[in-house]
Order: C-alpha cells, then structure tokens, then sequence
C-alpha cells in the first residue's frame, strides 16, 4: 500500500515542526511533501502537490481553513482533511461536519490519539476503495474483502486472528499482514475502527442502553467498551449521545 500523502498548514512554523518531529510518520506509512502558512497558499499546494490528507488551522491568514476546504472540494473532491485548531466551538465544528471532515482536533495536539486518526482514514478510504471497485466478482475472490465482511457481520461475536484463520484456512500471521499491506492498519486498529462505528449508529438512532450497545458492538463488559470508547472518541458512550441530543435540540 502506498503511502498517504501530507500536507501541513498553518501559520506557527513551530506547529508545523511539532507535527514534522513529534509524530511518527513513517510508522504510520505517511510522508509530509509540502506545508503551507496561509489559505492562498495551501490552495496553491494542494493544487501543485495533491496530497492525499491535509492537516490544517482553521485560524490561518488571508482565507481560513474552512475556506480552504470549501475550495478545494471542487477540484480536490478525494482529499481528506483533518482541522487542527485552538476553537472548541460548536459552532466551527458544525461547519466542519457541514464540509465532510475527516476529524475536528484541539490543540494541543494528542499525538496517540491523531495516530487513530490516521488508522481511521485508511479504514474509511480502503472501504471506499472496496465499494468503488467496478468487478465485484473479482473483488468478491479478495482474500481482504471475505475477511473485512466476516469481520462487519460477526461484529457481536468474538472476532480474532485465530477465528478468522480458522473460517477462512488461512494463517493468522499472513492474515495480520494482509490488514497491514492492504488497509495500511493492524488487525486490532482495523476491528477497534468497525465496532466503534456501530456503536456511534446505535447510539444515535436507536434508545438501546449503553449496555446493550457494548454487547451489540462485541464488547461483553460495558465498562471495557466505555473506556475503549472515550480512548477512540474522547467522550463516554453517555456524553457523546447525550451531546448530539443537544445538537439536535439547538438546530
């Protein structure tokens, strides 16, 4: 798998080589190609360099970051886009959403927790990637894709290496490697990503407790779900409910 592109915007050169220094790239199969420090020329990079992912201030000269996505969607409807800012604003954060934004960070930066980030973008593009492709029985014949459905429909049921080797006759090592090389995640990051996904949808569109939510997402303690939960979304299962209810409330 190739790796993902990046482009850095914002205004602070010291963000910029916090983000160069402090988070490791090459591990997460990333390569910074180029940085911006205002909004006319991170439209002028993300035309010349077309990175896969740009990282960007919301607060940055001449147009904002908003702006700049709003831009770029035109031309540059694959890119992803990641805001990192200092705004804990409702409503920045709505606009964001409104733009499809990949994630909404604070600063300071949580350099872990960006690192999910990432293995959530490749996540989500290798589901698009799957769902694009134009000969379904071929994609159908993919090793990754059977693994990747077993996984989506046993997500209430124990899902490991050792069951999946055993369903498809495979070896769970080469099967650990192919999450790897085909999604760009380990195993874990990948199976962590899809249940914390449907716990969100359940959470949102259905009255179901917590607890029968942990268990619907494969999770048989719902006090191992909720911390897994607040590591990968930053809330409890409780509060990120109850904050979309008050979203809700105020449109």
């Amino acid at each position: 798998m190739k790796k993902l592109r990046v482009l850095l915007v914002d205004d602070e050169i010291m963000i910029r080589e916090g983000f160069k220094r402090l988070f490791d790239w090459e591990a997460h199969d990333c390569e910074v190609v180029g940085e911006a420090a205002d909004g006319m020329e991170a439209l002028t990079r993300i035309d010349t360099l077309c990175p896969d992912l740009v990282i960007m201030d919301i607060n940055i000269p001449i147009l904002s970051g908003l702006k700049v996505i709003q831009l770029s969607r035109i031309r540059h409807p694959d890119t992803a886009f990641v805001i990192v800012s200092g705004y804990d604003d409702f409503s920045y954060c709505r606009e964001a959403l409104r733009l499809q934004i990949t994630d909404y960070i604070l600063k300071p930066v949580n350099y872990e927790e960006f690192g999910t980030c990432i293995d959530n973008l490749k996540i989500s593009r290798f589901e698009r990637r799957i769902a694009a492709a134009d000969e379904p029985e071929a994609r159908e014949e993919r090793a990754i894709t059977g693994l990747t459905r077993y996984v989506q429909a046993h997500l209430a049921e124990e899902v490991s290496l050792s069951v999946l080797a055993e369903e498809f006759h495979l070896n769970a090592q080469y099967i650990s490697q192919l999450f790897k090389n085909e999604i760009g995640v380990g195993f874990l990051a990948y199976l962590t990503n899809i249940r914390m996904e449907h716990a969100k949808k359940l959470l949102l569109s259905t009255s179901l407790s917590i607890a029968e939510v942990a268990e619907r997402s494969g999770y048989g303690d719902y006090r191992v779900f909720t911390k897994a939960f607040k590591k990968s979304e930053g809330v409890t299962p409780s509060q990120y409910r109850r904050d979309f209810l008050d979203s809700s409330a105020e449109g």
